[in-house]
């Protein structure tokens, strides 16, 4: 067997199923789970229909590439929100979701044959960068994120010596479980140090069309052009239609960034198998080119979050995120001010599941920026949502 996968941790979900096996939640109160960060929204209408009105499509073999007509759109909509005017040809290529991509960019950069090959990723962070890194035979480096900051990551504390081996930086923005959004002073201090050591930047963008402030949330590729950047040299951004389009199942996303990185990711994805259903690819053309169910959606999370957020910020450090569909809460001195503990109390006390925020951070630089924290994922729809809050806040209140 690979020994590299003896290196991989336990996802965050096996760590909260072991953590509750001994709790038996309150059979008094309907369960509640705030814990997975899948989109609960009804999938529209048009994406449906194109999917029956394709299916003869499920007779051929896919391309690895694409089709030209998922390109296009895919390019047309990053025109449309970002003012990017990108190759559809060379700097655009479909994906089956983010996670699978996000996995196979390491695979495709990472030279594991440079000592002390490193991948930096943010602290608390989405477990597949730490598992890519390591399966692609590089250490992970991780840089803490700053609540006195409106939790952005200090990038400030990477040592030159970290930049010197780093191949590879991830970067989340909206973040998850924070919600933070990079601004374009970050992205100026990222693509110095890119342009310094030479590291490639992926830029993990799946929450970008779920925000609350009037701005939409700042790409990557839009920083880049901005800053002068537009070949979008070592960078590459990576978005999905799972939590845009409320189409998790259907595994679909592109990729768009440098044409010199595009070239072998896509001779990657030829031999690692990954071309993604025509069937897939006709919803997903639909789903690109409309806007409408897209305001729709962010309206129903508007509405949700205006609701739930100040019940729960009257008994926990938390408040409205920039975007994403996540709360990132302090517990303050409940159980202790244990996330995990506060977790299994929850349960066992309300049936209510939340996230203990230590599972989604790993120990670094001596602390773990996710203990004392939970995450809650607001997917549900709002009465249920505003229930859950209201039980968290008696929960609370009776345990303080």
């Amino acid at each position: 067997m690979n020994p590299l996968l003896s290196r991989l941790q336990p996802y965050p979900f096996e760590r909260l199923k072991k953590l509750f096996s001994d709790v038996t939640p309150n059979a008094a109160y309907r369960p509640i789970s705030l814990g997975i960060g899948e989109p609960r929204h009804p999938t529209p209408a048009l994406i449906t229909e194109a999917l029956m009105a394709n299916m003869s499509g499920l007779s051929t073999y896919p391309a690895t590439g694409g089709e030209p007509s998922l390109r296009a759109a895919c390019a047309a909509w990053l025109q449309r929100r970002y003012g990017l005017h990108v190759d559809a040809a060379t700097q655009v290529l479909p994906v089956n979701g983010s996670r699978e991509a996000l996995f196979s960019l390491v695979q495709t950069v990472v030279d594991p044959s440079q000592a002390g090959a490193t991948v930096v990723c943010p602290n608390p962070f989405y477990q597949i960068y730490e598992g890519a890194a390591l399966l692609a035979g590089a250490q992970p480096y991780f840089v803490p994120s700053n609540p006195a900051k409106n939790f952005a990551v200090d990038w400030d504390t990477v040592p030159e010596s970290i930049w010197a081996k780093t191949q590879l930086l991830f970067v989340c923005s909206p973040g998850n479980p924070t919600g933070a959004v990079m601004t374009l002073d970050e992205w100026a201090k990222l693509f110095a140090l890119s342009d310094r050591h030479g590291f490639v930047i992926a830029s993990d963008e799946c929450y970008s069309e779920i925000y609350f402030r009037d701005e939409a949330p700042l790409g990557g590729l839009e920083a880049a052009a901005k800053l002068g950047r537009a070949d979008f040299k070592n960078l590459i951004a990576l978005t999905s239609l799972s939590k845009r389009s409320n189409v998790p199942g259907m595994r679909s996303g592109f990729v768009a960034g440098d044409a010199a990185l595009i070239k072998p990711f896509l001779l990657y994805r030829t031999y690692h198998g990954s071309a993604m259903s025509t069937v897939v690819q006709a919803a997903s053309v639909a789903a690109w080119n409309d806007e409408a169910h897209v305001v729709e959606n962010r309206n129903l999370y508007r509405q949700k979050f205006s609701q739930v957020t100040p019940v729960l910020a009257e008994v926990l450090d938390v408040a409205l995120p920039d975007a994403a569909f996540y709360l990132w809460a302090g517990v303050n001195k409940v159980c202790g001010g244990s996330d995990t503990e506060f977790a299994r109390e929850l349960l066992a006390q309300y049936n209510v599941t939340v996230l203990p925020g230590s599972y989604l951070a790993r120990e670094a630089q001596g602390f773990n920026p996710g203990a004392g924290r939970i995450r809650m994922a607001l997917v549900a729809g709002t009465d249920e949502c505003l229930q859950a809050a209201q039980r968290i806040a008696e929960f609370v209140r009776k345990n303080s």
